[in-house]
Formats: structure tokens, sequence, C-alpha cells
């Protein structure tokens, strides 16, 4: 996305009854440029052709069009904010190409507050750009309530794979699509089809929730490929080094693979599950691979596309299917 240098200086430099600390002011811009910069961008980039899809041309004028990018920005810097803190739950190494943030020298756990300052920086952003528009407060709602999903999801997530304690009992399919809902598909999915419908004039809720319906189940779709890539992902291509059988996930492989083993297998995910032991790991892999968890995946993967073109099918309308179908193509097969 473009444009970041406007809106990163309009976040440091907006005006308040205070003088801030200059000090201060350059380590938030040097925040935002380390976390919200060199992503893929599809969550934001969704919110300026969504809306360009549903404004009548005329009045796509340039000051709508920035509101627009602003929002999608918002959107990444949300991203930006759950991934810095995820990274530190996880002790994650790298994220996009690049050491995490709290993994850098002289910075450790004050990733915590600079996850905050992303996250403030939101609503800093939502009022210098949209405060005069009728759409303010539904956007601010709509921001607030997809990071309390999230964070609800993160919570579900921690609860059920806690560290140093591997239940595989609690690894069921139920609880996977629950953890997938609220963590991912909210935030990813349909918060940036919901605010471009906010900014179109959008805002009943049979329209939303139909959007929904489609956006949730895409949003399943994408975190299970991310489970998939966790593992099986090159590195150099996802940009990060996949931790989910040392962090104890509750990851979709697991699943499948209770779901398929034969007590002599299962007790050889008890033994290996969870452990930083890289033999360990070695041999979860291994299972994954005699029980040919990648062709799972790969008819997965076929059958979820054709059941999210029916979705569009059915509960698109009246927003134009194209919103959804260049979603649906954009996130089909992908390796990072």
């Amino acid at each position: 996305m473009p444009r970041t240098g406007i809106l990163f200086i309009n976040v440091v430099s907006h005006p308040s009854p205070r003088k801030k600390p200059r000090r201060a002011v350059f380590f938030v811009s040097t925040v935002l440029e380390y976390n919200a910069v060199g992503g893929k961008y599809n969550r934001g980039l969704t919110v300026l052709q969504a809306f360009r899809e549903l404004v009548e041309p005329r009045k796509q004028d340039a000051e709508s069009l920035q509101r627009a990018l602003t929002v999608g920005w918002c959107v990444e810097l949300l991203q930006a904010f759950f991934l810095v803190s995820d990274d530190i739950m996880d002790s994650s190494l790298t994220r996009r190409g690049q050491i995490c943030w709290y993994q850098k020298p002289g910075i450790g756990l004050d990733a915590i507050n600079d996850a905050l300052l992303l996250e403030a920086c939101i609503y800093r952003l939502l009022k210098s750009y949209c405060r005069e528009q009728p759409y303010y407060l539904n956007l601010l709602e709509l921001f607030l309530q997809s990071s309390y999903q999230t964070e609800i999801g993160q919570t579900l997530d921690l609860i059920t794979a806690p560290q140093g304690q591997v239940d595989l009992g609690r690894y069921t399919e139920k609880r996977y699509k629950s953890i997938v809902k609220y963590k991912t598909a909210f935030y990813s999915f349909y918060l940036p089809v919901a605010a471009a419908m906010y900014m179109a004039g959008i805002d009943g809720e049979k329209e939303h929730a139909n959007a929904m319906k489609i956006l949730l189940e895409m949003g399943e779709f994408f975190q299970i490929q991310d489970d998939y890539l966790d593992l099986y992902g090159d590195p150099s291509v996802t940009g990060k080094i996949g931790t989910d059988i040392q962090d104890n996930k509750c990851s979709w492989l697991v699943v499948q693979c209770l779901q398929r083993a034969t007590p002599q297998q299962r007790q050889i995910l008890e033994e290996n599950y969870g452990q930083k032991d890289p033999e360990k790991v070695a041999r979860v892999k291994a299972l994954y691979e005699a029980l040919d968890l990648p062709a799972v995946f790969f008819k997965y993967e076929e059958d979820s596309y054709s059941r999210l073109k029916s979705l569009i099918e059915q509960y698109s309308a009246p927003l134009p299917p194209a919103i959804f179908l260049e979603l649906a193509e954009k996130i089909y097969k992908r390796r990072k």
C-alpha cells in the first residue's frame, strides 16, 4: 500500500494539548515503519478495493479515496498490533522476513508497550480522517468489536494449549473452529469489507450478516492454509519460521492427525508434541507424512474453495460478487 509517509507523519505529529517529546515521537515512527510495513497488505487493500466496488465512480473523489486508504492502514495497524503481541506469546523468531520486533537488541518485553502504541495509532488516524463523516461511530465500534473478538480468540487459543501442558483431548474440530473464527476470521476478512460497507453507507443488519457468512468461512479457509504453511511452507517465501508443533498449538494438522491416528500413532504424538527438541518435532512431522496430511490439505483446499463460491452465489447480493470472488482468488492456493 502506498503513501505510508503521509499517514505515519499524521499519526506522530497530530496536534495535542501538550508538546510531545521528540525522542518518543521518533521512536513511534520507528515502531510503525518496522511493524506495519512489509506484509502483503491484503487486509488494508481489501478496504480500498471493496470501497471502489461499492461506491459509484462519481463519488470517488480524492478525499474519499484517501479516507478509504487510511482506514485500510488502520486495519494494517491492527494486524501489526496483534502480530507483535502474538510473537511475544509464541516466542517466535522471525516475521515478514526479519527478526521479530521483541527479538531486536534493546527491545525485549518493551515491545508490549510498542504493540499498544500501534493500537492507539488506529484511533488517532480514524479521528483525524473520519471524525466528520456519518460512518465514524460505526467504524469505531467495528474496530473495537473486532479487537475484542480477536483477543477472545487468542485467549481460547492460549487456554487450549497452555505452555508445558500437552492435552491432546482438547484438540477437537469444534474447538479449533471456534479459535479460528474469533482469532482470525473476524478481523482478517469481515473487518475490512464491513469497514468499506459502512463507508459506502451500507449499514443494514441483513447485508452485514450475509457478508459475514461468506467472510467467516473464508477466514477459516485462510487459517487452515496458515497452519499448513507453518510446517510445510518455505520460510524464504512465508517470511517466518513455523513453530506450531513446538508451541503445542491447536493446529488444523494436529486435529486431522488425531482423527486418523491409530492408538500407537497417538502415543507417538503424546510423547513428542509440544516440545522444543528438534528430534521430537521431526517425529511429529514424520507422523503427519505417514498419515498423508499434505494430501488431506490439498483436498480440503479444493473442497473449501468450491464451498466458498457457492456461498458467494447464495449470499453476496446486493453487494457485487466481485468483492468476495477477488478475495477468494487472492488466497486460493497461496503459498505465503
